[in-house]
C-alpha cells in the first residue's frame, strides 16, 4: 500500500470517529477497504449497542468473546462437588487465557471494564467507536447489549381471572396450618416420611431477601443461633443505592419484597403457624439481581457467577469457593429480547450451572394470555433450566396468565414449560416481616425448588444428578391433556402444562426405583433382552424408546416390580449408534456398531 493511500485511509477513518489503531492496522495489512472493514465489525455488534451508541453517545455493551471452554467431562464426574470444581476451574482458565491480551489493551486505554469467566465476556462501558475498535479483534466473538430491564412482576389481582378472584375473596386471613400449595403439591407426605430438605441449600436470585424475617431468619446458612456471617451466604450485585438497599449491601437485604416472597415459599417457616415453604428443613443462601425489580444481563451474570462458586464480601470472583455453591436456584427474573436483551447472552451461564450439578429452577413468565409461544425470555427459555408454569392449588387449572410453549424466539421450537406448580395466590412471606398473597410464574417456581430439596434430601445420591431429577420430576407429575398450542389428548409433554403438575411424593418413590441394568451393546445383527423393573408396589412406571430401531415390544408400563422387553434392529449402516429406553425416569444406554467394510469383495464376474 503506498504513502498516500495510507494518508487518505487515516483521514477516513478519523472523519468517522474510530480508534485508530487497531482498525488502521487491519486496513495496511489486507485488501479491505475502510468501508468494508467498518461493515464487517459492525456485524459483529447488535443494533441496541448501535442505536444507544449513535450521535456520539455512550452506553454499557458485553463483549462476548468466541472461546469456550469445554464442560462434558463434567457430566461423568460421580459428585456435585467434583462437578462444581471441574466447572469452576476449566471456565477460569478459558477465560484468563482468551480475555488476557482484551484486559490489558481495556487497561492501556483506561477503560472502565468488568470481566466474567461464566460466560467468557467483558463488560465494557464506552462509545460506538469503542465498540467497533474492539469488535475488529479476532478474538471478540460478538457485542451485545447490557439493557435494564424488568424483572418477573407479580400479576396484578386485576388480571385474575373470576374465579381466582372469588377464591381470594374466600381464602382465610389467619395463616393456615400448612399453606395450599404445599399440600397440593403432596409435600406434607414427604415430611411424614422424614425428609424436609435437610443437607440441601436453595439459593434466591432476586430482589434480595429479609433475612431478619421470623419465616427465614432460621432458615439462612448464615445464622448459627447466636451470630450472622454473610461471607459466602450473600451477595449484591447491585452497585447503586435505591430507596430501600444501599449498594454493596454486605448483609441480606430486599429492596422490593418480591425475593422474600419468593425464597419464603420455598424453605419459610416460622416453627408455628406460618408453615410457608415447601423445604422447611433446607437452608438458604441469596444475591441481589434487581434493583426495585429491574436488572441488566450483567447483574445477572454477577450473581449467577457468585453462585456458581461464592466468595466474601469484598473479595473477587477468583476467590470462590465452588463447595459452597448452592444445589438449587430459584430464578423468578427475566431478561426481555424485546427491550434488548439477545435471547442467547446468558445461556452459556445457565448451562455452566447444570455442568456444575447445580438445579436451575425459572419461571415460565406471565405472558400467557398473549397464548401459544408466550415463554419468550431467558432463562425460562433455555434447555439447561426447568421451567415452571402456575396453575391454581384450589382447582388444578393453569393459570390464564401462565406463559405457553414452545419456545420459538431463539429458532428451537422447544417444549415449555417442564412442568406446573401453584402460582394463584400464594401466601408467603413479604420485606418487613409480614406475609401477604401474590399471583405469578414467580410463585409456582420455589415450590418446584423447594420439591426438589425434599427429592434429594430423601434420595441424596440424586444430588446434583440434574437430568436425571428431572426425569423423575417429570415422569411422576399429574398428567394433564390439552389440545391447546399444538396438543394432543395424548401429548406430554404438552405446550400448557408441560409433563404435568408437580406430585413431590410421586416423585419420591419413583426415585426409589431400580433396574437390572442400565447399559447393552448389541452386535450389528440386533437381537432382543429384557430389564428387570424393581419398584415400589403402589409405584406406576413407563418406557419410552428415543430411537425407530429400539422397539418396546413388552412393559410399556407397569407397576412395582415388573420386566420391560426390548428389541433392537440389524444396523445396515457403515456408522455406529446409540440410543435410549427411558424407564422410570432412569435412562439406559444401547449400543449398537456399524457395518464393517468389505475388506474381501467377491471378484467381479466378466
Amino acid at each position: 500500500m503506498n504513502r498516500s493511500r495510507i494518508l487518505v485511509l487515516l483521514l477516513l477513518l478519523t472523519a468517522t470517529g474510530l480508534l485508530a489503531g487497531g482498525l488502521i492496522a487491519r486496513a495496511n495489512s489486507s485488501k479491505t477497504g475502510p468501508q468494508e472493514l467498518r461493515q464487517g465489525v459492525a456485524k459483529k455488534i447488535a443494533p441496541w449497542v448501535m442505536a444507544k451508541t449513535a450521535n456520539g453517545k455512550e452506553t454499557e455493551f458485553l463483549v462476548l468473546l468466541g472461546d469456550r471452554a469445554d464442560l462434558s467431562a463434567a457430566d461423568s464426574l460421580p459428585t456435585k462437588e467434583e462437578k462444581g470444581r471441574f466447572v469452576f476451574n476449566a471456565l477460569r482458565a478459558q477465560a484468563e487465557s482468551s480475555q488476557a491480551a482484551l484486559l490489558n489493551w481495556l487497561d492501556e486505554h483506561r477503560v472502565v471494564h468488568q470481566p466474567f469467566y461464566i460466560v467468557n465476556a467483558v463488560l465494557v462501558a464506552g462509545s460506538q467507536e469503542l465498540a467497533m475498535e474492539i469488535a475488529a479483534r479476532p478474538e471478540v466473538a460478538s457485542i451485545v447489549g447490557n439493557p435494564e430491564v424488568q424483572g418477573v412482576r407479580p400479576v396484578e389481582i386485576s388480571n385474575l381471572s373470576e374465579q381466582e378472584k372469588l377464591f381470594l375473596k374466600s381464602a382465610p386471613n389467619a395463616p393456615e396450618d400448612v399453606e395450599l400449595g404445599i399440600n397440593n403439591v403432596r409435600a406434607t407426605d414427604v415430611w411424614a416420611m422424614g425428609f424436609t430438605g435437610q443437607g440441601i441449600v436453595i439459593a434466591g436470585q432476586d430482589t434480595g431477601i429479609d433475612w431478619n424475617h421470623p419465616a427465614l431468619k432460621n432458615r439462612y446458612r448464615g445464622w448459627d443461633g447466636t451470630n450472622a456471617n454473610h461471607d459466602f451466604n450473600w451477595h449484591d450485585s447491585i452497585h447503586a443505592d435505591n430507596r430501600n438497599c444501599g449498594k454493596d449491601s454486605v448483609a441480606p437485604c430486599d429492596d422490593d419484597g418480591h425475593g422474600t416472597h419468593t425464597i419464603g415459599s420455598a424453605v419459610g417457616t416460622d416453627s408455628a403457624t406460618n408453615q410457608i415453604g415447601v423445604a422447611p428443613g433446607a437452608k438458604f443462601i441469596g444475591c441481589r439481581n434487581m434493583n426495585l425489580g429491574n436488572g441488566t444481563p450483567a447483574t445477572y451474570l454477577e450473581c449467577l457467577e457468585w453462585m456458581l462458586a461464592p466468595y466474601p464480601n469484598g473479595a473477587t470472583p477468583a476467590q470462590g469457593d465452588p463447595s459452597k455453591a448452592p444445589d438449587i436456584t430459584v430464578n423468578s427474573w427475566t431478561c426481555p429480547p424485546s427491550e434488548g436483551c439477545e435471547p442467547n447472552t446468558l445461556k452459556a451461564a445457565i448451562e455452566a450451572q447444570r455442568a456444575a450439578g447445580i438445579m436451575t429452577v425459572a419461571a415460565a413468565g406471565n405472558n400467557g394470555a398473549a397464548g401459544c409461544s408466550s415463554i419468550k425470555d431467558p432463562p425460562g427459555i433455555y434447555d439447561a433450566a426447568y421451567t415452571v408454569g402456575a396453575h391454581t392449588a384450589a382447582n388444578n387449572l393453569i393459570a390464564g396468565f401462565s406463559g405457553r410453549g414452545p419456545v420459538t424466539i431463539d429458532g428451537s421450537n422447544r417444549s415449555k414449560p417442564d412442568i406446573t406448580a401453584p402460582g394463584v395466590l400464594v401466601r408467603s412471606a413479604i420485606r418487613g416481616g409480614s406475609y401477604t398473597f401474590l399471583s405469578g410464574t414467580s410463585m409456582a417456581t420455589p415450590h418446584v425448588a423447594g420439591a426438589v430439596a425434599l427429592l434429594w434430601s430423601a434420595r441424596p445420591e440424586l444430588r446434583g444428578q440434574v437430568a436425571l431429577t428431572e426425569n423423575i420430576l417429570n415422569e411422576s407429575a399429574v398428567r394433564v391433556m390439552t389440545t391447546d398450542c399444538g396438543g394432543t389428548n395424548t401429548s406430554i409433554p404438552n405446550a400448557v402444562y408441560g409433563y404435568g403438575r408437580l406430585d413431590i411424593k410421586a416423585a419420591v418413590d419413583l426415585a426409589a426405583t431400580t433396574l437390572s441394568q442400565s447399559e447393552f451393546m448389541f452386535g450389528v445383527r440386533g437381537g432382543a433382552d429384557e430389564i428387570i423393573v424393581s419398584a415400589m408396589p403402589n409405584v406406576t412406571w413407563r418406557a419410552v424408546s428415543d430411537a425407530n430401531w429400539i422397539t418396546i415390544t413388552a412393559g410399556q408400563t407397569g407397576t412395582g416390580l415388573s420386566a420391560v422387553f426390548f428389541s433392537v434392529a440389524a444396523n445396515t449402516g457403515s456408522e455406529p449408534r446409540t440410543g435410549h429406553l427411558l424407564i422410570a425416569g432412569r435412562t439406559v444406554t444401547i449400543s449398537q456398531p456399524g457395518l464393517l467394510p468389505d475388506l474381501n469383495p467377491e471378484p467381479l464376474i466378466e
